[in-house]
């Protein structure tokens, strides 16, 4: 088993971090009147690690026993849509994006028929049901307002946990109904405190300069930095000699696809470039991460002067890509406009939309 799954906290006590945030969970999951909430925060923070522990303090340990099942939704063309819905008898989780366009099909018929259903087992601590909603920033409005329409109107039997890593993209009345959590990425303290505590459990010593070299390449992701503790144990037992971190493929391709772009400006070049994007899309990269990367790499190799510029257009993009439908649209569009850009700086042109 990975180390980021043997070691994961269990219980709201064996959190690391965030303590404030962790009395407060403590003490909302002793009381019935226990409120909607949105998590929020960077990816790899520690979300949904602080919402199983929740769960468990509201109900025990029960919830851990868990039963993954794939539920099939008719669309209104009579079009199969599967989605995975993992549960216990105390709350469900799913995640309704995966569904695409018939996100709203989903909330409708799961959290209706959760809600209409009373808590089976008579010794629960709490008469409600929790649902857990992955991905809710990526909900569409639709859906959203299916998922208000819900909380307004089970708020007896039900009660919601969404997770994101933004507010902006949820609607204005579901931020208001619900009591907002920040789980922000762990300071270097913090992560090193983590990671200190994975290598005490596996009794091995880790070096203060590796945790610094580990804390650097994750950004703030704790899982991440789990992983790649445990990928340089593999490649050094005691940490001695040179560790290098390893990039992950998807991310060394991104890379040398903002090189690709930075060596010519040309519509061969956007035709090479096209190509490597789909090989991203087609081994599962979201356009968002792929803008991300492609993006940072540029700005630090551009003239200062240029960055600014290209920023903007990677967040139109983002935003384009994230309401669209076919994301190789997007992207491509997103790298034709940086080609302009920095084909009219090397010609002493001012760039104009």
């Amino acid at each position: 088993m990975l180390y980021v799954d043997k070691h994961r906290p269990k219980q709201l006590s064996e959190l690391h971090y965030h303590d404030t945030l962790t009395r407060r969970l403590i003490s909302l999951a002793s009381h019935e009147d226990f409120p909607h909430m949105l998590f929020f925060g960077p990816s790899g923070a520690g979300k949904k690690t602080r919402i199983m522990c929740l769960l468990r303090e509201l109900y025990g340990p029960a919830t851990q026993k868990l039963k993954i099942d794939q539920r099939v939704f008719l669309n209104p063309s009579k079009r199969k849509i599967d989605v995975n819905v993992v549960s216990s008898n105390y709350h469900i989780e799913l995640t309704p994006s995966d569904a695409g366009g018939y996100d709203r099909l989903v909330i409708q018929d799961i959290l209706k028929e959760i809600a209409q259903t009373q808590q089976v087992d008579t010794n629960a601590r709490h008469r409600f049901k929790v649902v857990i909603i992955n991905e809710a920033d990526s909900l569409s409005r639709d859906a959203q307002s299916a998922l208000r329409r819900t909380m307004e109107k089970y708020m007896g039997n039900l009660r919601l946990i969404l997770c994101s890593t933004s507010t902006s993209r949820i609607i204005a009345p579901i931020r208001s109904r619900c009591l907002l959590m920040r789980v922000g990425a762990p300071s270097q303290t913090e992560m090193t405190a983590v990671l200190q505590h994975v290598a005490k459990r596996e009794s091995f010593r880790l070096p203060d300069s590796t945790c610094e070299q580990i804390f650097a390449d994750s950004g703030g992701n704790v899982r991440k930095a789990i992983l790649v503790l445990e990928a340089l144990r593999m490649q050094s037992p005691d940490f001695s000699g040179s560790l290098s971190i390893a990039k992950p493929d998807w991310e060394t391709y991104a890379i040398a696809t903002a090189d690709a772009i930075l060596s010519e400006q040309s519509p061969q070049r956007l035709l090479d470039v096209r190509g490597k994007l789909y090989e991203l899309l087609v081994h599962a990269i979201p356009p968002r991460l792929i803008i991300k990367t492609i993006t940072d790499r540029l700005v630090r190799r551009v003239d200062e002067s240029l960055r600014p510029l290209i920023v903007d257009k990677a967040a139109f993009y983002e935003i384009r890509a994230r309401q669209g439908t076919k994301a190789i649209f997007h992207l491509e569009a997103f790298v034709a406009s940086v080609m302009s850009i920095i084909k009219a700086d090397l010609m002493g042109m001012s760039f104009d939309d």
